[in-house]
């Protein structure tokens, strides 16, 4: 099933969404879609919006603090046009590259439940067969990386997390784990700037001897 920002599977998530345009109307307050290019060799997975970030821009992590870190990293590697994603309607570019979540919608407390995740894993499985083998998904925490792996039908036991991780996939994806670029992960400095860029290093070493072969 193609994915809808008219969703509403969910029927928690839907009626939270709800009460938020209420509060906010001029918030997106709606499922949000991925951002970036079709069949990118590097496919980036979050948890899911935020409250003011991409619930409230309708990208993902544009508006917010977790958003900071990782397009100033992208624009680095070449991934981005630019070192700041502002609003939808920015004119931001990626390149060879798509950012997505494991939970399309909102949560309550930023928590989905295991049914959500399940719910909306259809949109990742279908994101992830339209990726080459080669490409490379990088999961930014725990529930991202189950997520994919559920996704691929992969068992967890042999794809443990740990933060830059490398794991191998069925259909030759690789998964490379990263700790949640968020604003409490950044500021007790659990992550920095250079292990996230140490990260991007593996990832643009990756493709690029893809590249080649």
């Amino acid at each position: 099933m193609a994915f809808s920002e008219n969703c509403r599977k969910c029927p928690r998530l839907a009626k939270f969404l709800e009460e938020v345009r209420v509060e906010h109307p001029d918030y997106h307050a709606r499922p949000v879609s991925p951002f970036g290019v079709d069949n990118p060799s590097l496919l980036i997975v979050g948890l899911a919006p935020g409250m003011h970030g991409a619930n409230r821009s309708g990208r993902p992590f544009t508006g917010d603090f977790a958003g900071i870190l990782l397009y100033q990293t992208l624009h680095k590697f070449g991934f981005a046009s630019a070192p700041q994603s502002v609003a939808r309607g920015d004119g931001l570019q990626l390149f060879n590259c798509r950012i997505t979540n494991a939970v399309k919608c909102l949560p309550p407390q930023n928590k989905p439940d295991t049914d959500e995740v399940k719910r909306c894993n259809q949109y990742l499985s279908e994101e992830l067969q339209t990726l080459a083998a080669g490409s490379v998904l990088l999961a930014l925490g725990t529930i991202a990386h189950q997520a994919i792996l559920m996704a691929l039908g992969a068992k967890r036991s042999q794809y443990v997390f740990g933060h830059a991780a490398h794991h191998t996939l069925p259909g030759g994806l690789v998964l490379i784990d990263s700790y949640h670029c968020s604003r409490y992960n950044t500021q007790t400095r659990r992550l920095t700037a250079p292990m996230f860029e140490s990260i991007f290093s593996d990832i643009a070493s990756l493709l690029a001897a893809r590249a080649r072969s």
